[in-house]
């Protein structure tokens, strides 16, 4: 064993230890809360990386330099992936959104079923994506599958995961809605915004499911803390309407936002703004409610205001 791995495996026996990939937008905010509860993370890079420190280099298509950093850890997190709404999705592209999702999570699952002493649990990131555009039928998860490239991919993005489950490891795939935090998705839209050029996208009338960012961390500690297991909407509430969710957001910041953007308008984007800008997904998020979760934002103007402080 290295001395890398010893200092993980030995230098903190009496601290948990969750072995976390994909550190994003989304994962510095749980590595982050991980710290503060005493946990040892084990970060997952995709680079050489110093023997002292609490990292271990991968690679999603060759595997895990050192498997022993994973041995005996409490949980396994994988929050990997190419962002979705970047930009068109050529084929390239494509390529590329299943690879970093699809590739990572089954190269990983599959590690983690190896192992001599593998992590209990294994959570991994999925989207709302899986339940397809679906105008204002209410979703949560008892509800089928949608279609389209995003709602199959997220598809097979859970499926992935099925060598750790089958391994016996508890494993629940978190369907993330829109993260409102100072990052993602709001990042993008705020210069806009600020300049009083927000607008309505296509007609307003598609469902928005969104979560603030400290409730999407806290969900993923509640669902760590428990037996839950499975497909989990980590979303609020109350989803809202693209029009809804301008209005908020104008309010937030104290500017207009009277400008539309037709369907024609956002055209040139192609099938990434069909099935991310303009799709309509009402999630409520039943499991998580039934299991006693609570949260702390339920409306977005109230997160959107805490958010930008």
């Amino acid at each position: 064993m290295t001395h890398s791995a010893e200092s993980r495996r030995g230098g903190h026996a009496d601290r948990p230890r969750i072995v976390v990939s994909g550190v994003g937008f989304v994962g510095r905010a749980l590595v982050r809360a991980l710290d503060e509860r005493g946990v040892q993370v084990v970060r997952l890079v995709r680079r050489p990386v110093a023997e002292e420190r609490d990292l271990v280099s991968w690679n999603p298509a060759r595997g895990v330099d050192d498997t022993s950093a994973l041995e005996g850890a409490t949980a396994a997190i994988h929050f990997g992936g190419e962002g979705l709404a970047s930009g068109r999705w050529t084929a390239a592209r494509k390529r590329r959104l299943r690879e970093s999702r699809i590739g990572s999570t089954r190269m990983l699952a599959e590690t983690l079923a190896r192992l001599d002493a593998p992590p209990a649990t294994f959570l991994t990131a999925s989207a709302v994506g899986w339940y397809g555009s679906r105008g204002d039928e209410r979703l949560d998860e008892s509800s089928s599958a949608g279609t389209g490239f995003l709602a199959e991919l997220c598809r097979e993005w859970e499926e992935a995961a099925a060598p750790a489950r089958e391994a016996g490891i508890r494993w629940a795939a978190l369907r993330f809605g829109v993260v409102l935090g100072r990052g993602g998705a709001l990042a993008k839209m705020l210069p806009a915004f600020r300049l009083g050029l927000g607008a309505v996208l296509g007609d307003g009338r598609q469902f928005m499911s969104w979560i603030e960012l400290g409730d999407a961390v806290a969900a993923v500690l509640h669902v760590l803390d428990s037996e839950l297991e499975g497909p989990l909407n980590v979303v609020a509430p109350a989803a809202v309407t693209n029009r809804e969710f301008t209005r908020a957001l104008s309010r937030a910041l104290g500017r207009p936002a009277f400008l539309m953007a037709p369907k024609f308008a956002l055209k040139p984007l192609g099938e990434m703004a069909r099935e991310t800008l303009l799709a309509s997904q009402r999630v409520a998020p039943k499991r998580l409610s039934e299991s006693g979760f609570e949260f702390r934002f339920r409306e977005p103007e109230t997160a959107l205001r805490h958010v930008l402080g």
